[in-house]
């Protein structure tokens, strides 16, 4: 039997912010980066939030947060006496803020706290979501938690908070965004709810990345990629990911790359890897992937008349959407050197086998599978 729940109210499209003048009387917690406090971003909240409110603006998010800094936050947010969080940037300050309310309850007794995400790139997903990846910076990994007390209760989708994104952001994020929905459409844990939401997606991503990347002020692109990542969330928050983020949480981090950016050189060389499947290697048949994968090139409307033909005609053509978006395609392109990858690989290796993610991968893999990937991932 399985449970679906998605909890989050969805206020979408131009002029969704109003959505915020609408509270009343509460001590608004305000998680965000110092970007949007520099560019006036942070205005936007500001500005529509009622006078009844008072607002207590935490601004030290950094990429990849580390534990110190939602340390820090949990003890500003106690202090402020919150009852509604709102986070506003993208997916850094919103994993953020979900782990400052996580922890907020089981450290301080604060439940119920209502909390708004209002992403400012398409890419994450993490305003639906039960999922937040917050780091260790000393030993360079990423800690993927999975709680439903993580969970939004609002998201704010307004594509004019994205217009301003740079073209490079955009692709990386989203690559996020694809990989997002693939990875749940191929998951163990996939059902038909999850690949209706990823279906969806996939479709956008192909049909509006480029536009969007091309330029920023196609307000049109930049709403259907917003709600491209919206809908890969909820199908990920579903059925959960694969090895492609299992491997992108320890090799982004030791790597120093964007996430979006690492999900994308490994995408072509994951989907492969899933897709030569024999007996014995998994919890499915030994051809479940590879048909799912050429059920993808089919919605996608490439040729697949059987599944081999497939999975190689999706493979094109993310490598030719990633050519349309300027993406890099091999760890050398991404500036990591090979004495780096050796240093590195056994550990991302092992660290990649213990994320959570991997555990609804198609293909159960072995450490030599991942050192395998990785150096073909180097220079392809």
């Amino acid at each position: 039997m399985d449970k679906l729940s998605i909890k989050a109210d969805l206020y979408m499209g131009q002029g969704a912010m109003d959505r915020l003048s609408e509270w009343r009387d509460k001590r608004v917690f305000i998680v965000t980066d110092p970007f949007m406090i520099k560019s006036g971003m942070i205005d936007r909240v500001i500005d529509r939030l009622d006078s009844s409110n008072e607002q207590y603006i935490f601004s030290n998010i950094v990429p990849d947060p580390p534990i110190e800094v939602v340390t820090e936050g949990v003890e500003a947010l106690g202090s402020f006496n919150t009852d509604l969080i709102i986070a506003i940037g993208g997916g850094s300050a919103i994993d953020a803020a979900k782990a400052m309310k996580l922890f907020a309850q089981k450290l301080l007794g604060r439940r119920d706290i209502p909390f708004i995400a209002i992403p400012t790139t398409s890419g994450t997903g993490s305003e639906v979501t039960s999922f937040s990846v917050i780091s260790d910076k000393q030993k360079n990994i990423k800690y993927p938690l999975v709680s439903d007390d993580m969970l939004p209760q609002e998201a704010i989708l307004d594509p004019e908070l994205v217009q301003s994104v740079p073209d490079f952001i955009t692709a990386d994020t989203g690559m996020d965004v694809l990989t997002h929905a693939i990875e749940a459409y191929v998951s163990i844990k996939a059902n038909d709810i999850s690949d209706a939401l990823a279906e969806k997606a996939m479709k956008l991503v192909f049909a509006y990345l480029p536009r969007a990347y091309k330029d920023g002020n196609d307000l049109e692109a930049r709403e259907k990629m917003h709600n491209a990542s919206c809908l890969a969330g909820m199908a990920f928050n579903i059925a959960s990911l694969g090895l492609n983020h299992g491997i992108a949480h320890v090799a982004g981090a030791k790597f120093k790359i964007a996430h979006g950016r690492m999900n994308a050189v490994l995408l072509p060389h994951v989907i492969e890897f899933n897709a030569d499947y024999k007996p014995g290697y998994g919890k499915e048949d030994s051809n479940r992937a590879a048909i799912r994968y050429a059920e993808i090139a089919k919605i996608l409307g490439l040729s697949a008349p059987h599944a081999k033909s497939g999975v190689r005609s999706l493979i094109q053509a993310i490598k030719q959407l990633q050519k349309q978006v300027n993406m890099p395609q091999t760890l050398r392109e991404c500036g990591v050197e090979q004495a780096l990858l050796e240093e590195m690989r056994e550990s991302i290796a092992e660290g990649a086998l213990k994320d959570r993610c991997t555990e609804t991968n198609p293909r159960v893999p072995a450490a030599e599978d991942v050192l395998r990937i990785l150096n073909k991932m180097f220079q392809f």
